[in-house]
């Protein structure tokens, strides 16, 4: 708690590396622009395929200097059909992934990066909105900044936040996350634990370090530690992606899940060898992972301290006085108020931060929330031993014209379907 904290208020004097202007991206000569590559993986995504096309025609880049590659997996003829079914730009290149375990994200990646033509490669999910400029903003970073940076990771955000109570903290938690804690990160110097989407890579630094695991259900975060571990960096940049947040809270629990499981795995990974990790990352480094990737565990431990308090309050239990004394009591209450109070805290601060100030109101409700990702952590936790690889389907497509920032831009509008005669690479 105390550590996502200091990350908040170092974020206050965070500065982005280059500031990105509109007159400085007028500026860019377009006929110099290096070719860019964008993994788009999918999975089940018929719903959402023309505005996904939609999306990525609506970016303010060369489109003779795209390879968008749309990775499906073999055995989705659903959503193969509805990519047939569409009059693809020549920049868009379908790609099936041939079946093989394990069916992950970042497997599909990893065969989106054979024979890709970018010198940068992003990746996008299915639903993403991402800033018409991003691009250009990633292309001028890299140019212009420390060749040890080798990763930038746009903001990620929500179109439909105001949907329910659930999107609404949804929002709030991605805003304490991108707007203030990985750029207070960034500040400190500290790994930064990428987004599962709008991360933009050196593609010879990417293959340099193995691409994705494909065995991790969480590879942005794993990817994030070993860039790090590696000596190279990430910072943030100042563009927003806007992403469709989970209506329902079983879609919900299954998407929190995974992150958790895969967060446990991240730190299992590398904590097998805690002493190479130390020598490769430092001292700052290594207890920032700790807190930041180890502190999942607080998820699981959570609902043991709540069965106990509320135990002890209604029988007034003495075998509890008996194991744990005064002292433990008063550290444990301590902590009650503070963990509370800081996550409510930097949920209104990111919302006013962010401009979302009808949302912060609702951050004086994030305990409830915190019980529902300990419901989702333990979900995952057991499904490390019972199915440790298997992805947990995120549905999407199910609030696509949701209330938020984002909602309404006309470059959302859909490509009606047309035949085609669009060939699928396999």
């Amino acid at each position: 708690s105390l550590y996502k904290l200091v990350a908040g208020y170092s974020a206050l004097e965070h500065r982005y590396q280059i500031d990105a202007t509109p007159e400085a991206l007028a500026a860019m000569d377009e006929r110099k622009l290096p070719v860019y590559t964008i993994l788009i993986p999918l999975f089940k995504e018929a719903a959402v395929i023309p505005y996904l096309v939609a999306g990525i025609e609506s970016l303010d880049y060369p489109k003779t200097k795209l390879d968008v590659r749309l990775l499906c997996e073999e055995d989705d003829d659903e959503t193969i059909d509805a990519i047939m079914a569409l009059d693809l730009p020549p920049h868009f290149n379908p790609i099936v992934v041939p079946a093989s375990q394990p069916q992950t994200k970042p497997k599909a990646c990893n065969f989106g990066l054979l024979g890709a033509k970018g010198k940068y490669v992003v990746i996008y999910d299915a639903e993403d909105r991402p800033d018409p400029y991003q691009l250009k903003k990633a292309v001028l970073m890299f140019e212009n900044i420390d060749p040890s940076i080798v990763c930038i990771q746009a903001k990620l955000n929500f179109f439909n936040q105001r949907t329910n109570m659930l999107t609404r903290w949804f929002s709030i938690e991605y805003s304490m996350l991108f707007d203030l804690v990985l750029p207070g990160l960034d500040a400190r110097k500290d790994p930064i634990p990428l987004g599962g989407t709008s991360n933009h890579i050196k593609l010879e630094e990417l293959v340099e370090v193995g691409g994705w695991d494909p065995y991790n259900v969480t590879e942005d975060a794993d990817l994030g530690v070993r860039l790090h571990q590696a000596g190279y960096r990430t910072t943030m940049m100042d563009s927003t992606t806007y992403e469709e947040a989970n209506t329902a809270i079983g879609n919900w629990v299954r998407q929190r899940s995974r992150w958790i499981k895969g967060y446990i795995q991240t730190w299992l990974v590398y904590m097998r060898n805690p002493l190479r990790l130390l020598k490769n990352v430092g001292f700052k480094g290594f207890m920032s992972f700790q807190l930041l990737i180890g502190g999942t565990f607080i998820f699981l431990i959570n609902p043991l301290f709540w069965l106990l308090t509320t135990i002890f309050a209604l029988s007034q239990a003495g075998f509890i006085q008996d194991l744990f004394p005064g002292w433990v009591y008063y550290l444990a209450a301590a902590q009650l108020f503070l963990g509370n109070f800081v996550f409510m805290y930097l949920g209104l601060a990111a919302a006013v931060r962010r401009g979302d100030d009808n949302l912060a109101p609702y951050a004086l409700f994030l305990p409830f929330y915190w019980g529902l990702m300990s419901i989702a952590a333990w979900k995952g936790f057991v499904q490390l031993f019972t199915n440790p690889f298997y992805w947990e389907k995120t549905e999407h497509g199910l609030d696509l014209e949701g209330g938020g920032p984002a909602a309404g831009r006309g470059w959302m509008i859909a490509a009606s379907p047309q035949a085609s005669g669009a060939t699928m690479r396999r």
